[in-house]
């Protein structure tokens, strides 16, 4: 039996990881899930996989089911997890949101034979803290974003050198083909027309947002240059990249917008997984219409951030992603416009205040948490005075 692991088991890439154990249960043993809060949702995956190990990081949420189950391994944080738990698991899926999942994930790499990382902040911010514990403990990544998880399935097989370009292809989101006014209600930001997503993952698909985070993971990942990237609108979400070789040739990867066809394949790596996955026909429909556009930066303007990132890994990635956190908080919270979110981002990443960052490399967790924390005060303090007047 595979022994897996799931950080973020009650969120959306940990509930659909689980379908799939589900279908295959008998060759799966579950050894430690975690949630923040969700302990409802956790105590049914509890019961159903059987499950001895978990970790509730929500202090309140923790005392509760400490108190209702006994017999159970509760951890109220990944401190001890390492120690309690012997040996290694067959694989683990990192899909703890936000930049709270880089600690859980640098604690779990040493626990499992292959990882597959799910958190676009973790990365972003956390890259070379991750890829030395990989090298450490000889674990093995794989991306599952879909856009990277197809890069990844391709470019394997060939040299960096093979390289010309790499497009990532975006939805446009719920806004793609309506006019942006002001008062953008929170129901309609988060209302993705292709993809079932949490709210925030969802409002930065409106801004455009998240393909240039995932432009700046899959520089990381791959350790490609900036400039070898490219996006290209497509609204169908059928292709998920495009990867063009020196060679002439031009690989495109596509799939149902299903978010269990690259979990899938990260789980079973290529051995009898189809039974598993109830996968389309292919749509000629989508084929004839592919759609694919240049970016507006009129109705996207956030794409010219591309423009300013710096070439080096630095701390300015964990500026980029605390600012942008931050401004679709309050969003979320009604206390600026969803027009904000882009205009404040690329205002403030021109202030001398965060642009300094550019000239420093990550050395530590710590350092990363604190900048993170100064980030988002300075971001709540300068955009809400400003909305106000």
């Amino acid at each position: 039996m595979k022994k897996i692991i799931i950080l973020g088991s009650t969120g959306s890439i940990g509930k659909q990881t689980l379908e799939i154990i589900k279908k295959d249960k008998k060759n799966f043993k579950i050894i430690l899930l975690s949630t923040d809060k969700n302990i409802d949702l956790l105590l049914k995956q509890i019961k159903i996989f059987n499950v001895k190990n978990v970790v509730v990081s929500d202090n309140k949420k923790y005392e509760i089911l400490k108190k209702k189950l006994r017999k159970i391994n509760i951890y109220p944080n990944f401190n001890s997890v390492d120690k309690k738990i012997k040996g290694k698991a067959d694989y683990a899926m990192s899909a703890i949101s936000g930049l709270e999942g880089l600690y859980p994930t640098l604690k779990i790499i040493k626990k499992t034979k292959r990882i597959a990382i799910a958190n676009k902040e973790s990365i972003i911010c956390g890259w070379e803290l991750i890829q030395k514990e990989l090298k450490k403990h000889k674990t093995e990544f794989i991306p599952v974003d879909s856009e990277h998880f197809s890069i990844w399935s391709v470019i394997r097989n060939y040299n960096k050198s093979d390289i010309e370009k790499i497009i990532l292809t975006a939805s446009g989101g719920p806004f793609l083909n309506k006019k942006i006014k002001k008062n953008i209600k929170i129901k309609d930001a988060v209302n993705h027309p292709n993809w079932q997503m949490g709210k925030k993952i969802s409002v930065d698909s409106a801004t455009l947002m998240n393909k240039i985070f995932e432009i700046i993971e899959a520089k990381k990942i791959f350790d490609i240059e900036l400039k070898k990237f490219d996006i290209l609108i497509h609204p169908k979400s059928y292709i998920h990249a495009i990867v063009k070789l020196k060679n002439g040739l031009i690989k495109i990867i596509a799939h149902d917008t299903d978010m269990q066809i690259p979990i899938c394949n990260s789980i079973y790596m290529g051995s009898a997984n189809n039974k598993f996955i109830k996968s389309k026909k292919i749509d000629l429909n989508i084929l004839n219409t592919l759609s694919l556009q240049n970016v507006n930066t009129k109705k996207f303007p956030v794409i010219k951030i591309l423009n300013r990132l710096s070439k080096k890994n630095s701390l300015f990635d964990t500026v980029l992603v605390s600012i942008n956190d931050e401004l679709v908080s309050l969003f979320l919270k009604n206390k600026i416009d969803f027009l904000d979110i882009s205009s404040k981002i690329c205002h403030l990443v021109n202030l001398p205040l965060f642009s300094k960052y550019k000239l420093q490399k990550p050395k530590n967790l710590a350092q990363i948490e604190k900048l993170n924390e100064f980030v988002r005060l300075k971001t709540r303090t300068l955009s809400v005075i400003s909305h106000k007047k």
